[in-house]
């Protein structure tokens, strides 16, 4: 075998990966795994009870109220007024488990008929009213 010193004045770059270390540490760590997976799957044989799982409690689909700029009210999308609000809201709260109600109002809305809304739940017994807002846009 024959070696070259570097007397010849030869710059080439040599374009070639050298893949033999990373041969040798594949087949390192697949001995590793070969050895050490027996070791993990070998365990005391036990038959495990079989059980199914059963939901504790469904929950009820909520209710949608909106209120638009004008004081209308909207159940799940529904124009309605505020006696037939009251009349559903008490049918609904005798619902087990109660529903939740969502009240969705404009952003020009006079609070007043929110507060109807809030008050006709309070009428009716509902125990959780919400309300929901749009979350302000990231970075201010």
């Amino acid at each position: 075998m024959a070696m070259s010193v570097g007397d010849e004045d030869n710059d080439e770059v040599i374009s070639a990966i050298n893949t033999t270390p990373l041969v040798d540490v594949m087949l390192v760590l697949l001995i590793i795994f070969l050895i050490t997976i027996p070791v993990v799957t070998h365990t005391v044989p036990v038959q495990l009870p079989k059980e199914t799982v059963q939901p504790l409690q469904t929950q009820p689909k909520s209710i949608e109220i909106a209120v638009n700029r004008d004081g209308d009210f909207f159940w799940n999308e529904k124009l309605i007024d505020a006696p037939t609000l009251l009349a559903r809201l008490k049918g609904v709260s005798q619902q087990q488990p109660q529903p939740e109600v969502h009240v969705r109002g404009d952003q020009n809305t006079r609070y007043e008929f929110i507060g109807r809304v809030v008050t006709a739940c309070e009428r009716a017994g509902i125990a959780k009213v919400s309300f929901i807002t749009e979350p302000p846009a990231r970075g201010g």
